[in-house]
């Protein structure tokens, strides 16, 4: 069934005219590659004559769940180092004999490790990494593991430690080794990004230090107090290094060389994995607004505008990137947008 280009076009322009972003960058396909993709807006409205281009630099925010944390863990597990069913504290020393040690690694994928829902790592442990990781690990649950799907950033920020652990390598060499150089995703680190590569981000939302739209730097405060390097955020990836993710997910022939992760693990993700509990999760993916698992669309989102979806079933795929983060910290109305753009993606 052909994409339906203008369609698309038109949705996305809308949302540059209603200011729900100032610019977008976005494509559709299949494991064979591209079918339809297209830019739209600007980068940075203070510069109304730089338009968005194919190649522009997003911080992708918690798409760095996906892109380093799960695809990390994927290959950890893959390798046979890591059960996900197995209780943490009978094998990570840091965490034994806390409550995080009663925790299982689905559990943190599925959001139902009862974590404790506050994410102001300043507020609560300091500025000190070190005090920080301490706070985090050893932190009493909300609520017995298993017993509610609860969205927070700790999850993935625990997996990155339990990433590190694992590997015996930091996260940002772990996601090159494995992941991003494997599959030939040059454009993807971790910030902050050097002058001439942040040159062409999109600009996110105001610094109260220096007045200025953070270009290259995280927009995400978690992982500026890391040092830009964390599970929770403080990826910056483009449109072309995103299709090849999503293009090995649904193939992984089509990557130059093979990744850390594979087929197992992509498939055994996109599935339901928390029972009868609601709203679904897959392993840090989940079925889209709208779907149910069984009717296999799945998505991640960022905070600063970006998201990505995926069905094996349909062979299809969809990105889209905006840094709607310039305007608002306002959830709406992106939503409608990317409802929108799914719906059309995967008519």
């Amino acid at each position: 069934m052909p994409y339906r280009t203008e369609r698309i076009e038109h949705l996305l322009s809308e949302g540059v005219r209603d200011k729900v972003y100032p610019g977008a960058v976005w494509a559709v396909g299949d494991s064979g590659g591209v079918r339809a993709s297209g830019t739209t807006g600007v980068l940075d409205p203070d510069e109304p004559n730089v338009r968005m281009r194919p190649d522009t630099v997003f911080d992708a925010a918690s798409l760095a769940k996906i892109l380093a944390v799960w695809a990390s863990i994927g290959a950890l597990w893959e390798d046979g180092v890591l059960d996900l069913d197995a209780r943490l504290g009978t094998f990570w020393d840091e965490v034994t004999g806390h409550p995080l040690g009663t925790v299982t690694a689905r559990q943190l994928l599925t959001h139902t490790a009862g974590l404790p829902l506050r994410a102001q790592l300043k507020n609560l442990y300091g500025t000190d990494p070190a005090d920080i990781r301490r706070g985090v690990l050893h932190e009493a649950l909300n609520r017995p593991p298993g017993e509610a799907v609860e969205y927070t950033d700790r999850a993935a920020l625990i997996l990155g430690y339990l990433a590190e652990h694992l590997s015996g390598q930091p996260l940002g060499q772990l996601c090159e080794t494995r992941t991003w150089r494997p599959l030939s995703m040059d454009s993807t680190r971790f910030g902050p990004l050097p002058a001439g590569i942040a040159s062409r981000c999109a600009p996110t939302e105001l610094d109260q230090d220096t007045g200025t739209d953070l270009k290259g730097t995280a927009h995400d405060f978690s992982a500026r107090l890391l040092g830009g390097v964390c599970g929770i955020a403080g990826t910056f990836t483009v449109l072309d290094d995103l299709v090849v993710f999503l293009r090995y997910m649904l193939a992984p022939t089509t990557a130059p060389a093979q990744a850390g992760f594979g087929a197992e693990w992509s498939a055994h993700s996109l599935t339901v994995q928390t029972g009868g509990l609601q709203p679904e999760r897959g392993l840090f993916w989940h079925p889209a607004p709208g779907t149910t698992g069984e009717q296999d669309v799945w998505v991640h989102y960022g905070f600063t505008g970006t998201g990505m979806w995926i069905s094996p079933t349909q062979d299809r795929w969809a990105v889209l990137l905006t840094n709607k983060l310039y305007y608002t910290r306002d959830r709406q109305p992106l939503p409608d947008v990317r409802t929108a753009f799914r719906q059309e993606a995967f008519a």
